[in-house]
């Protein structure tokens, strides 16, 4: 276990470091651009191969970096797994990113999605901040450590199908631990989110998901409403019958019985520190481009996307919509659904609740189970939480706020899991850089500060005993 003594050891960041820091700013961008500029769409199967080569271009960066580096095959898409063992007696840390990134319709696309474009200090392209920036930004700074020959041993693990659900992730780290080829000591997730950019923060939590499609099916064939409406039921409006019995538009809150049991309390320190974020609705907004939100009170927008849980229409497919209106009466539809679920929350719970509840509501629906994540809860007194807010605290002169993150991260819930080792969430990615969004951008700011960050982060690490958890 780590000490208050140990922790104030390190000094704050040095003029030296920045300055080292601020000239690696051309060699970021051109790595950047040749990692952006690969459509690593793991969704799409036609983008496949292109996962692969940026795969092979991450091992590369981390063999020029001094690193052993392979890739890792599984059932699905690769794992990039890279290794500097300096010394076996220092403590070794994994690095996880993901290199996978969501599809880029262009329709909205100020530039080529694929084309990484520089504007001031912003860099423009799918997967900037989501996630290839913030791995090159933890990869510049481990390189920097290496040089001032910190006593840390480090492992990269960078996956390629985080934003599929990571299906391959679990099984493929298991055969790593079980043929001891991957070992660690503490683990660092650079994939999340700062609500405010004049506010470090450190998630504690993530939400889990449930993703579901419910179907209906009451025909063979779309039948015309002269001769057959008022008779023939209609399985698009029964579903949005259906979804408005499961949950309040307006207010998102879920009326399925038992939906909420078993969820964790937040006690009165934890809800503090979510008001330490900084988070503004005025600013959500406008990250975000939303005409409006549920709520005005900024404290209750922020505990929606931070400690409840969701249900969510994410479509509704069936009948006919092209130009103008064709006077059917459709035989078929289907709802995609979703919930994010928080702690003390269990998927496979949650779900056969819906289930016995639309079995009650709509006899012939069928629920379909499509995937799921378990909500993931960290320990906020852990030691490496502690060194990673005294790195923070060095770097931005701001001690870090401990929020929940509204999203979810696979990996995270399983490397907690398999390798039994405390996981840091010390992401740089801000609302305005747009996760999943058009115009997706990452700012030299935060990958600058982020360098400084982890390189004060690893030098903590480095005064740690292993096993310190």
């Amino acid at each position: 276990m780590t000490s208050t003594a140990s922790i104030n050891a390190v000094k704050s960041i040095s003029d030296a470091i920045r300055s080292q820091i601020a000239n690696l700013r051309g060699e970021f961008a051109d790595k950047l651009a040749a990692l952006v500029g690969i459509p690593s769409v793991s969704m799409e199967p036609d983008r496949h191969a292109d996962v692969r080569r940026t795969a092979e271009l991450a091992c590369s960066y981390l063999r020029n970096s001094g690193a052993h580096a392979n890739l890792i095959e599984t059932r699905g898409l690769p794992l990039v797994l890279g290794q500097i063992v300096q010394d076996p007696s220092f403590p070794t840390l994994t690095i996880y990113n993901h290199l996978d990134v969501q599809p880029a319709d262009r329709d909205g696309w100020k530039t080529d999605p694929f084309v990484l474009q520089v504007v001031g200090d912003r860099y423009y392209g799918r997967g900037a901040t989501d996630d290839k920036g913030p791995a090159l930004t933890a990869l510049f700074a481990a390189r920097l450590a290496l040089a001032a020959k910190v006593k840390l041993n480090f492992q990269f693990l960078w996956e390629c199908e985080e934003e599929v659900g990571s299906p391959s992730f679990a099984g493929a780290l298991a055969e790593l631990v079980k043929t001891q080829k991957l070992r660690t000591d503490s683990i660092v997730v650079s994939d999340t989110i700062w609500p405010s950019a004049t506010q470090p923060a450190i998630p504690v939590g993530l939400r889990g998901l449930l993703a579901f499609v419910i179907r209906l099916q009451t025909g063979e064939k779309a039948v015309h409403s002269g001769t057959t409406g008022g008779a023939a039921r209609n399985p698009i409006g029964e579903l949005a019958a259906l979804i408005a019995a499961c949950y309040d538009a307006r207010t998102g809150k879920v009326l399925i019985p038992g939906f909420y049991s078993g969820i964790r309390k937040i006690s009165a320190s934890e809800r503090a520190e979510l008001g330490r974020a900084g988070f503004s609705g005025k600013n959500f907004k406008s990250a975000h481009e939303l005409r409006s939100v549920r709520f005005a009170s900024d404290a209750r927008l922020r505990e929606a996307i931070m400690i409840h849980p969701t249900f969510e229409v994410h479509g509704i497919v069936g009948g006919y919509s092209g130009p103008g209106v064709k006077t059917i009466v459709p035989h078929a539809a289907e709802a995609k659904l979703s919930c994010r679920l928080v702690p003390g929350q269990k998927p496979k719970e949650v779900f056969a609740r819906i289930k016995r509840f639309v079995a009650k509501k709509c006899p012939d629906a069928e629920v379909i189970y499509d995937a799921a994540l378990e909500p993931y809860l960290a320990d906020s007194k852990g030691p490496f939480l502690q060194a990673a807010r005294a790195a923070v605290q060095e770097t931005f002169g701001r001690r870090a706020a401990l929020t929940r993150e509204g999203g979810s991260i696979g990996a995270v819930v399983t490397m907690a899991a398999a390798l039994r080792k405390e996981v840091v969430l010390l992401g740089l990615s801000l609302p305005e850089d747009g996760y999943h969004a058009i115009n997706e951008s990452f700012s030299w700011r935060q990958a600058e500060g982020g360098m400084a960050m982890f390189y004060q982060y690893f030098q903590h690490l480095a005064s740690m005993q292993p096993g310190a958890t």
